[in-house]
């Protein structure tokens, strides 16, 4: 490249610029992304707004240029994906699917489960919470109160069947 006046905008030029800086472009692009696709759409679309451009930049700064544009392009992602996470958590929380009437059954259903499990005794409840809120497994509730498994499943079933009575079959 020791020609400082070739035309960027000429075929053969762009194509040798591509040639020698694709590879370590694509490699410096990698390293923010670390995302193989990302990086190839971002070296596409420098590679682009270089031709769009070609006229624009002078041959002795296609180098910075070209860093420059695919930096730019990798904030501007970076800025759209914190966008989209923002408009999806405020979207999710602001609006439900669900009907009125699904709202109030769910809501029931809730009720009746919590009330059943207060109503469990409290060796069954203590069990049941610690394996189906907190997910402890049955040997770690065994060894946190001193019991052995079988007592723990035992204790387990039996809240299970009290809560299924309470509730009803659904």
């Amino acid at each position: 490249m020791s020609n400082q006046s070739e035309n960027i905008c000429n075929a053969e030029t762009f194509n040798k610029l591509f040639q020698t800086y694709a590879k370590d472009l694509k490699r410096y692009i990698y390293f923010k992304t670390k995302d193989v696709d990302l990086t190839e759409d971002i070296l596409q679309e420098t590679f682009i707004k270089l031709w769009d451009h070609c006229d624009r930049v002078t041959y002795s700064k296609v180098k910075s240029y070209l860093y420059t544009v695919a930096t730019n392009i990798f904030l501007n992602h970076v800025k759209h994906e914190k966008v989209k996470k923002v408009y999806q958590s405020n979207h999710v929380k602001g609006s439900t699917n669900e009907t009125p009437e699904f709202v109030l059954l769910e809501k029931e259903f809730l009720e009746k489960i919590e009330k059943a499990i207060k109503d469990l005794p409290p060796l069954q409840r203590e069990v049941f919470l610690l394996n189906r809120i907190e997910k402890k497994k049955y040997r770690e509730i065994a060894e946190m109160l001193e019991i052995s498994v079988k007592a723990v499943e035992k204790r387990m079933h039996l809240a299970l069947i009290e809560i299924r009575q309470k509730i009803g079959n659904i």
